[in-house]
C-alpha cells in the first residue's frame, strides 16, 4: 500500500469532512531526509479539531498517523481547520 493510502486510511479515523493529500518528496530529491520518509503536504478538515488550537490540531494529527511519522514521513506541512472554519 503506498504512503498516500496509509495516510488517508489512518486519519478516517478523525472522520474527516474533506482530505487534501499531495506529495511533494520529488522536490526534495537529493535532501538528506528525503531518503528516509516522503514529504507530504495535507488540509484536513474535521470535527475533530473543533475548539483546538494549532499546535493540538497537528499534535492530534501526528498521533493519529502514529509510527508513520517515524518511518514513511520525513515532512508533513498540516493546514487542519473545524468545519466552520471553511
Amino acid at each position: 500500500m503506498s504512503t498516500l493510502d496509509l495516510i488517508r486510511e489512518k486519519l478516517a479515523v478523525l472522520e474527516p469532512e474533506h482530505i487534501s493529500l499531495e506529495d511533494d518528496s520529488a522536490a526534495h530529491a537529493g535532501h538528506a531526509g528525503a531518503r528516509e520518509g516522503g514529504h507530504y503536504q495535507l488540509t484536513i478538515v474535521s470535527a475533530a479539531f473543533t475548539g483546538l488550537n494549532r499546535v493540538a490540531r497537528h499534535r492530534l494529527v501526528y498521533q493519529t498517523l502514529g509510527e508513520l511519522m517515524q518511518t514513511r514521513i520525513h515532512a508533513l506541512a498540516i493546514q487542519a481547520l473545524s468545519p466552520d472554519e471553511l
